[in-house]
């Protein structure tokens, strides 16, 4: 199938490719965590000493993956940033395809299996290669017509792999320089950039002009399918391996299930989605469920935040990376396992719990004025620390829990400490 042009002959086209690309690897990475959480850890839940050392590495793998995702869109926020344009770490809820994307690209919460890993090839293939996503994953309609030259307002635009998205959003960063000149295009504050300094990451690219743009461009297409045509160290190359794997331990077992069977946990029916969607109805389970969310949407805050920041110091900007980081990898990878091992009630009773990552909201940008961000986040952060502590105090509660509230208490004494005395509660 011939790739369809993709035309940027204004900013706002370009904002929009880039929507289109932080939405897509936004929810790209909650798949990845959702999947790689699911995974059964050893011979307590039936696995072989040779099925649970490929489980291990699958685990490190996709780990890995989505650590690699997590870049990609911070990378993308950079190039927002730079243009001028604000980032929005806001998307649709799972399962379905995006307003702002076509209709063959969709997204759901899949356990690690056939059909997930399907879906994972799928969305990361080649430009040129010919996949078939998973039999779950049908378009609900047909692809957008081409944009015209001479439209003015921006809308959704038709590509058929994320290569093919980049290489266009690289071509409309090239023709808008060539024509308005690097200095107007990239009008963004350069303070507002995620650095490889300020976030310890050295594949973080900072940008400011064509040259970094494009840098930044080349780290996300050649992570995810491969430089110069080689997809073997590439995140098809690294699924394909596991799918190669997969099978034939399936081959060997054909009862073999790598992960739990969990179903996502909603708390409330999605604001965004008319069909239903399953809701535990085990108390603790729903609690948990609750705490993941909640530390997920202060999270959000956070980068929104820090991407949109506008007088914070040094050392607030610091706070708010670390608050992030913290929150990512002692709050909710703790609480997204524990969610997987709890039942999901007795109309699922041969299920497990997963983190939903459920939106309550259109997640917007603060308003400007320092103090008053700093109010709502440390609120945010104070909520999310006492419900943890409350629940790590339940019977039966994961050991995991407790660790979250006390690296929850962590982050809000952290964010606290940067708002005026006289705007703290009483």
């Amino acid at each position: 199938m011939a790739e369809t042009k993709l035309v940027v002959e204004h900013r706002e086209q370009l904002w929009s490719l880039l929507i289109e690309a932080a939405q897509i690897e936004h929810m790209i990475m909650c798949q990845y965590l959702y999947a790689c959480w699911s995974l059964k850890t050893g011979p307590d839940e039936g696995l072989t000493a040779e099925q649970a050392e490929a489980v291990a590495r699958w685990q490190e793998t996709v780990t890995g993956i989505a650590i690699e995702e997590m870049l990609h869109l911070a990378l993308v926020m950079n190039v927002m940033t730079a243009i001028g344009a604000a980032p929005s770490l806001s998307r649709p809820n799972f399962p379905r395809h995006s307003e702002f994307l076509p209709p063959g690209v969709q997204f759901a919460l899949l356990p690690f299996g056939g059909d997930s890993l399907t879906h994972f090839l799928y969305l990361e293939r080649p430009e040129g290669m010919e996949r078939v996503d998973a039999a779950e994953f049908v378009p609900a309609a047909p692809p957008p017509e081409p944009v015209a030259g001479p439209e003015v307002m921006p809308r959704i635009q038709g590509f058929l792999t994320v290569g093919h998205l980049y290489r266009g959003i690289e071509q409309g960063l090239s023709d808008l320089a060539s024509r308005l000149g690097e200095p107007v295009l990239f009008v963004g504050e350069p303070r507002a950039q995620a650095t490889p300094e300020r976030f310890r990451w050295p594949q973080l690219i900072a940008v400011t002009d064509l040259a970094s743009a494009r840098a930044a461009l080349d780290e996300i297409i050649e992570q995810g399918e491969g430089a110069r045509g080689d997809w073997r160290p590439a995140h098809y190359g690294r699924f394909f391996g596991i799918w190669n794997e997969y099978q034939k331990l399936r081959e060997q077992d054909p009862f073999f299930e790598p992960a739990r069977p969990v179903l996502p946990a909603f708390t409330q029916q999605p604001y965004d989605i008319e069909q239903p969607q399953p809701q535990p109805a085990d108390p603790l389970t729903r609690e948990v469920a609750e705490l993941f969310n909640l530390a997920y949407e202060v999270l959000l805050q956070v980068l929104t935040r820090f991407f949109t920041h506008t007088d914070e110091t040094d050392e607030q900007l610091d706070a708010l990376v670390h608050a992030a980081l913290g929150l990512m990898a002692g709050v909710l990878k703790p609480l997204g396992i524990a969610l997987t091992r709890l039942p999901f009630g007795p109309e699922s009773p041969d299920h497990t719990a997963g983190p939903a990552f459920e939106m309550f909201y259109q997640m917007g940008n603060f308003v400007p004025w320092r103090n008053a961000a700093w109010v709502l986040l440390s609120e945010r952060a104070a909520v999310l620390s006492r419900q943890c502590a409350d629940c790590a105090r339940r019977e039966g509660v994961p050991a995991t829990v407790s660790s979250a509230a006390a690296a929850a208490a962590g982050i809000l004494e952290q964010l606290a400490g940067y708002v005026p005395q006289e705007l703290r509660p009483a």
